[in-house]
């Protein structure tokens, strides 16, 4: 177990458990639990970040070095986990009750005034809210994603559906059974929480949303160093590169501007993941030349990227389960206009209301291709839309301002207690 240290006394103890999510600004990944930390230290918790010493987003052993040097004011604290190669890998099935078992070690050990925990793993949220129940200790559990929702994408086996769903739905059910209060990324993570009970407990939606002062810095310090062509009219995506998120819609989009006579327009995708090396396969097969995979970039460089593109692209699958994910902070904070091929309702509701973009169909590139040439065509729509993307970033998706909420209902639960 892996353990550093920084923190001051004061007036309540948390226990932040997001063994799959806790990346630090030092490290490649979304800094979403560094930032719930930061809030819980600035309303003046004592807090201890736990997560897991298998760094999940590189698939590799955690470096502590890098953690030592960066003086967080709170508690790092990285409980031995398994590594596994894929985000589907029946090792990482197993490795999550071994975590489970770790985790809870840890927290018998130790005192604490409320539990903060990250559902999935199902499994590990489901043994922490059966702690917490023992020792009457206040648990807000943060809804991160839907499992196994989530997992039809990329599992296509019924067998092994029947095998595993009970499983993670059962332990689904019984972490919200313990839950005193649910924080949920969106509102339909929210809602799930009391799909199948009629317990009435606190509820709060605050978006994954962005740093909007480090996304600006960002901008400041690397915007001159992107280098763009005049006339170039740039439309970009950053984030994961997998099944979900149908990059090869993007490739087959940009492969049909580029034979009507479009050269103009590129497409820049920033990011990884398992399809990468596919969808390069296909740009290479359809001779777009207008595609460039510019890997991963890291945070403050890819904020600079989208605010020198001319739009950004939500890309996703038909029938992709995800609501408002990490990169839609990002976008919006780009002051870009939006196209978003996600059929979720509670998103494609939020792009209409907001007027920050357009939603268009999933997996179907032409459609895609005459929405881009749309917004090519007409600099006042652009100028409008990204706007209404910025305006909606300031108020709603700031974490500065809205993970607030998070402190404000610990208080409250930590009172109650």
């Amino acid at each position: 177990m892996l353990q550093v240290d920084f923190m001051s006394n004061v007036k309540n103890k948390v226990a932040i458990v997001a063994p799959g999510y806790a990346w630090l600004p030092c490290e490649p990944g979304p800094s979403r639990f560094y930032d719930i930390a930061m809030t819980f230290v600035r309303a003046g918790w004592k807090t201890d970040l736990i997560g897991s010493s298998f760094q999940h987003f590189e698939k590799k052993p955690r470096d502590i070095r890098l953690i030592r040097d960066q003086h967080y004011p709170f508690k790092t604290t990285f409980v031995d986990g398994l590594p596994y190669k894929k985000n589907i890998d029946p090792v990482r099935v197993f490795g999550n009750y071994v975590l489970a078992a770790n985790i809870l070690r840890y927290l018998e050990k130790h005192e604490f005034d409320l539990v903060y925990c990250a559902i999935p793993a199902n499994n590990i949220a489901a043994s922490v809210g059966r702690y917490c129940r023992r020792r009457h200790i206040p648990l807000i559990i943060d809804v991160e994603d839907l499992w196994p929702e989530a997992m039809d994408m990329v599992i296509h086996s019924d067998l092994a559906k029947k095998f595993i769903y009970p499983f993670f739905s059962i332990d689904a059910e019984a972490a919200y059974a313990c839950a005193d209060a649910v924080v949920g990324t969106s509102e339909d993570y929210t809602r799930r929480a009391v799909q199948n009970n009629r317990r009435r407990i606190p509820l709060r939606t605050v978006y994954v949303g962005c740093d909007l002062a480090a996304f600006d810095e960002g901008v400041r310090q690397f915007s001159s160093q992107i280098k763009k062509d005049p006339g170039e009219f740039w439309v970009s995506y950053a984030g994961s590169i997998g099944k979900s998120y149908d990059i090869q819609n993007l490739v087959r989009c940009a492969g049909l501007l580029e034979k009507s006579g479009h050269s103009d327009i590129r497409f820049k995708i920033l990011g990884t993941g398992p399809e990468k090396e596919e969808c390069e396969q296909l740009a290479r097969k359809l001779g777009c030349h207008n595609v460039c995979f510019e890997g991963y970039v890291d945070y403050p460089k890819m904020a600079a990227y989208l605010t020198r593109s001319d739009l950004v692209v939500n890309s996703f699958a038909q029938g992709a389960p995800q609501s408002i994910v990490n990169k839609i902070g990002d976008y919006l904070a780009s002051g870009r206009p939006m196209l978003s091929t996600l059929g979720n309702p509670v998103f494609t509701s939020l792009v209409s209301q907001k007027d920050f973009g357009i939603n268009v169909p999933a997996g179907q590139p032409a459609a895609l291709a005459r929405e881009v040439l749309k917004l090519e065509k007409d600099p006042a729509l652009c100028a409008r839309l990204g706007a209404n993307a910025r305006r909606t970033a300031e108020r709603q998706f700031d974490r500065v301002r809205s993970y607030k909420a998070i402190t404000r209902l610990a208080d409250r639960l930590a009172r109650q207690a």
